[in-house]
């Protein structure tokens, strides 16, 4: 598959690495780089979620199942794609703490699961998420596997879920990349603020790569709440700013 690097990281250490190391005392400027970390990564990984959806609109992909677990999956893929093995093992802790953070957030709030939701429930994103980063790479990421407390029972089967993924979504990127560099992705809102640059860089590194056969913007706005969400009427995909410290608080939780 294509393992395309879009530019160079600037995250210098993984949340999850700090997490695991609470014993020894972290500097306040390295604490400050990791929940940097930990916001960047999550912000890519629900920019690519929400162009899952994008791109099952625009391209008229027909998916089998829920479409929230179709583009959770395109999350995955994309990374894998987009980026070298070392960044894309740091975007894996990053992209699944997300979902662990958001279950914990739940269960401190004491809110019941909603089994009607169109989203799966955080816990099992969580163990999906940590099931495809590990089956692109099984040879390699064993101690991802194990920092994230994957089961060797799912483990197992995980190699053959990413190659199902792969075969799923790689002929779509086959088809957008092929028709080469364009200008169909727009970024609208402010290119300053860490969601606001990983947005603007993010959408002139895909424009660079890829065309999408319709045009897509992608807005950075207010919304009164920590959301993102693609809406097929304008083909815009929506990350609030509000999402910013949310996922902020949640990284500093991580680390604390």
């Amino acid at each position: 598959m294509p393992n395309i690097h879009l530019g160079t990281p600037s995250r210098l250490l993984t949340a999850t690495v700090l997490a695991l190391s609470l014993a020894s005392p972290v500097a306040a400027q390295s604490r400050d780089e990791s929940i940097d970390a930990f916001v960047e990564g999550n912000v890519l990984g629900i920019f690519y979620h929400e162009m899952g959806h994008a791109l099952i609109h625009i391209e008229e992909i027909p998916i089998f199942g829920q479409e929230e677990d179709a583009a959770d999956v395109f999350s995955v893929v994309l990374t894998e794609a987009l980026w070298e093995p070392d960044y894309a093992l740091q975007l894996a802790y990053d992209h699944a703490l997300g979902f662990d953070a958001e279950a914990q957030d739940r269960a401190d709030d004491g809110d019941d699961v909603a089994w009607w939701d169109v989203h799966g429930p955080d816990e099992q994103r969580f163990y999906n998420t940590v099931c495809l980063y590990y089956g692109a790479d099984p040879d390699n990421r064993t101690t991802y596997a194990d920092d994230m407390g994957l089961p060797a029972e799912r483990a197992e089967y995980c190699p053959e879920e990413f190659d199902q993924a792969w075969e799923a979504w790689g002929g779509v990127l086959d088809t957008v990349m092929d028709r080469g560099p364009g200008g169909s992705l727009r970024y609208e809102g402010p290119s300053d603020g860490l969601a606001g640059t990983v947005l603007s860089d993010e959408v002139a590194a895909l424009n660079d790569m890829l065309t999408l056969s319709d045009s897509l913007t992608v807005r950075l706005t207010a919304c009164g709440e920590a959301n993102a969400f693609y809406d097929p009427v304008d083909r815009t995909v929506t990350f609030c700013t509000e999402f910013e410290d949310h996922l902020r608080a949640q990284g500093e939780a991580i680390i604390e």
